[in-house]
């Protein structure tokens, strides 16, 4: 069952997952901070070419099924045209300002 959007509990997390799915991608960086960083199963990557590749490109979507650590992990289905559906978990560390410095997902 999935958590509605406007009920997940960190407001950067629940920013990150409104961008993602409505398509956003100025709202999306301008949830991060200059320098920020992600990884995807294990790995670095390049945040500029994984986030075009993976969400905007693709019509990336995440269905938030789970939340844990003050709403900073999150297990989601995710899709997009690319890969189709998985169940994928993320993490991200919240600065002060409220922005997103980095981000962790992977297959669940």
């Amino acid at each position: 069952m999935s958590i509605q959007t406007a009920k997940l509990s960190d407001p950067a997390v629940r920013a990150f997952v409104t961008a993602v799915n409505a398509r956003d991608e100025e709202a999306f960086r301008g949830l991060l901070t200059p320098g920020a960083t992600m990884s995807d199963d294990g790995s670095d990557r390049d945040l500029v070419q994984w986030i075009d590749r993976e969400i905007f490109s693709s019509h990336g979507h995440m269905d938030v099924t789970k939340e844990m650590a003050g709403g900073r992990a999150l297990i989601a289905d995710y899709r997009n045209d690319t890969w189709g559906e998985m169940r994928t978990k993320w993490s991200f560390t919240v600065e002060d300002d409220g922005r997103i410095s980095r981000f962790e997902t992977g297959q669940a």
